[in-house]
């Protein structure tokens, strides 16, 4: 195996791993912790925490797989990091906390999109292309 399909393979499996794992963290903390996270005590808010951060870190690994630049990459990973991570303290905001933090962090997921939306379009996806060695004329 070539460097560059060890590598698409790694990423590849390195964002379904964390996309996984973080939308099973997210959507179902009780479940993920009884199966995966045994740590007690149980927290239901960190396993929210948790499955967003992990959903960012899989984005990130998707997003670069799919050829966009880093800038575009940096702020949608982010965002989509942040944007869970201020759903996280809404849903608990019942548990624990400062009353602000879901105000503030949904105002810094949302400067975040904006900015991430401001990227514009992202690019075509990239095609491997090989060269056909018939159109060389005899030229080596």
């Amino acid at each position: 195996m070539n460097a560059e399909r060890f590598i698409r393979a790694v990423t590849l499996a390195g964002a379904a791993v964390f996309i996984v794992a973080g939308a099973w963290a997210f959507l179902g903390p009780a479940s993920f912790y009884e199966r995966v996270a045994h740590f007690p005590p149980y927290n239901r808010h960190f396993l929210h925490d948790v499955g967003a951060f992990q959903l960012g870190l899989g984005t990130a690994l998707a997003l670069g797989l799919a050829g966009w630049d880093g800038r575009r990459v940096a702020l949608w990973t982010v965002a989509v990091a942040s944007v869970l991570h201020a759903a996280s303290h809404i849903i608990d905001r019942d548990l624990g906390g400062r009353g602000t933090d879901p105000l503030a962090l949904t105002l810094v997921a949302a400067a975040l999109l904006a900015a991430a939306l401001l990227t514009g379009r992202p690019p075509a996806p990239r095609r491997e292309t090989t060269r056909d060695p018939t159109l060389d004329h005899g030229q080596r």
